[in-house]
């Protein structure tokens, strides 16, 4: 049987590399790579294969987005069903966008309003005040005190601050403006504080019968010197000091104290994010000093600063004094722009040497909003921010990583202090002591609204230090903002350079009215040289002269927007037809503004 012979198997050429299949046309890569690159130019895909016995596919009709329809027929033909107010028109007219804006302008937000109601011309009610309860003088005389609880009003809270407004015609591009309500000076706020607070007709002196509530004054500061006063009327008796603060050492407080007397009293200064719901002194945005023993509270951590076996008792003021640098000092360090070997530094005269002050852009996003019978500006509030949560609660001290202390110069504005600032307290008179250096700066983007919608790195005019007061369980106390202080210190009192007579005066506690603006009182000195101290009385008329500049500033602006043809319409009050503005048409909306609800705690 012949055998069968195998085929032989040829040698691959040694010069040869095995090529690589190329892809077919339906496996094509649709970007070709280095490995293909013959298929730069000659990649086809397959054409698809008909079937011809399949139905044919209806044409779908391409609708028009939401947006579309608006930009074309207005947002109320539309049928758009818009729950926040649209930004982009105002009081039913769209708002023609101009050539020659510029996009890092900022500018306040403009809404869709309604036209005003006739009642909304005559401004806002005051506060409705009930009788709560009289409270009887410690001293043992027969004088009562009368403490009213705040209706009718509307109390900061949930990310938003609330402050009175008025329809005026002066405005018909803002068509509202701010206002103040009774009484008309220096006090408490009846907005910016707990609900919880119970308040004298004057709003200088208040009280509760809950656990530690805190309330601002209506009068913040941003620069400069500034002093005021606070007299406990109810807490620590004197007579029995050693055994209150013994007992409070003891951490057992009487949960059942009597309404009329006891309590406690905390007093400070504090920044828009502090809570109003705690104590001066329970986070990094207030500084505070407690009546037990004197200590000095920051970050709810007491230090001991009044001399040992002191407290502050009923009768006792308390005087507190801040110093805030220049603001333009203050934006350098919050900037990242600071050096300190050239910024900052004292002078002989007492001033810090700082760059040129410049105009600063107030931007107040802000909706009228009405509650029960009055009207309201809605704004977004400054919140806590983390970097300084994490302040008040370090991580364990097992943790490798030390945190960097706030300075100047920290690499997170929101830990960066302000040099040469500081709180000085006096006790009846006294200066006790400096227990406060190196504040926590203030301005964005040390401070950010942390609502949904809020637009950060805005300064809003109110960022600053505010008098603060903190009441617990019957505690009370009154507020003295000057001119005619209890206990003058003689450490800011300032002796008259010029005159024959030898009178003593404090620094604005003369006959003339304060000037409207503070720039013309900043240059005003002691016989030492230092900038010289303010009652914070003067800030009520100055704070009210700033809003009038914002809001014509802010109507110059929306004038501007609006063009010619807006401002006629306006002006000649054809809000309520359509109306024609530059080249595109809106319809005004019909209805009331938005009403507020707010519950009770």
């Amino acid at each position: 049987m012949a055998e069968t012979s195998s085929p032989r198997r040829e040698l691959t050429p040694a010069g040869s590399m095995p090529q690589k299949r190329p892809f077919e046309d339906e496996h094509a890569p649709p970007v070709s790579s280095p490995l293909y690159q013959e298929l730069m130019h000659t990649v086809k895909t397959s054409p698809a294969v008909k079937d011809k016995d399949a139905m044919p596919r209806e044409r779908r009709e391409k609708k028009d987005t939401l947006k579309k329809r608006e930009a074309k027929t207005g947002p109320a033909a539309a049928g758009s069903t818009r729950g926040t107010p649209d930004p982009s028109v105002k009081n039913g007219l769209k708002l023609p966008k101009s050539k020659d804006a510029t996009p890092n302008m900022l500018a306040p937000l403009r809404y869709v309003l309604p036209p005003p109601l006739a009642s909304d011309y005559e401004g806002s009610h005051p506060p409705f005040l009930t009788l709560h309860h009289n409270k009887p003088a410690r001293d043992g005389s027969a004088k009562e005190t009368q403490f009213y609880e705040v209706s009718e009003t509307v109390t900061n809270r949930k990310g938003f601050r609330y402050s009175h407004c008025v329809a005026d015609r002066s405005f018909p591009s803002s068509i509202y403006r701010p206002t103040e309500t009774p009484p008309f000076h220096a006090r408490i706020s009846h907005e910016d504080c707990s609900s919880h607070i119970l308040f004298t007709r004057d709003a200088k002196q208040i009280t509760t019968q809950k656990g530690f509530r805190l309330a601002r004054a209506n009068v913040g500061v941003r620069e400069g010197r500034w002093f005021w006063e606070c007299k406990i009327t109810s807490g620590i008796a004197r007579q029995k000091r050693g055994d209150a603060s013994a007992t409070q050492r003891n951490g057992s407080v009487d949960d059942n104290l009597p309404l009329d007397i006891g309590g406690h009293v905390r007093v400070g200064w504090a920044r828009r994010e502090a809570s109003l719901d705690a104590p001066v002194g329970f986070d990094a945005y207030s500084y505070g000093l407690r009546d037990v023993d004197g200590q000095k509270v920051h970050m709810s951590r007491p230090t001991d600063f009044f001399p040992p076996g002191v407290s502050l008792v009923e009768g006792d003021v308390i005087g507190l004094e801040i110093s805030l640098p220049p603001m333009s000092l203050h934006r350098q360090i919050v900037e990242g722009n600071y050096n300190p070997a050239v910024d900052g530094v004292q002078t002989s005269s007492g001033e810090l040497t700082h760059s040129p002050d410049v105009a600063v852009n107030i931007i107040r996003d802000r909706i009228p909003i009405r509650y029960k019978q009055n009207l309201y500006f809605e704004q977004y509030e400054y919140s806590s921010v983390k970097e300084l949560e994490d302040l008040c609660h370090p991580a364990p001290a097992s943790t490798s990583v030390k945190p960097t202390p706030p300075s100047p110069t920290h690499p997170s504005p929101a830990l960066r202090t302000l040099p040469a600032s500081y709180i000085r307290i006096y006790h009846n008179g006294k200066l006790i002591g400096t227990p406060f250096e190196s504040l926590l700066a203030f301005m964005t983007p040390a401070s950010k609204p942390q609502a949904p919608g809020a637009r950060e790195g805005l300064d809003d005019g109110q960022l600053g230090y505010y008098p603060a007061l903190s009441v617990f369980r019957g505690g009370a106390a009154e507020v003295n903002f000057g001119p005619d202080f209890w206990c003058p210190p003689s450490e800011i009192i300032s002796h008259e350079d010029e005159g024959d007579d030898d009178d003593v005066d404090m620094i604005g506690a003369d006959s003339s009215p304060p000037l409207p603006l503070s720039k013309p009182r900043q240059g005003t000195r002691s016989a030492s040289g230092r900038a010289s101290v303010r009652p914070m009385f003067e800030r009520y008329a100055e704070q009210i002269a700033e809003d009038v500049v914002w809001d014509l500033v802010d109507e110059v602006d929306f004038w501007v927007q609006d063009g010619e043809a807006g401002a006629v319409a306006l002006t000649q009050g054809k809000q309520d037809h359509v109306s024609k503005v530059g080249s595109e048409v809106a319809v005004k909306r019909e209805g009331d503004i938005k009403e507020l609800v707010q519950e009770e705690e």
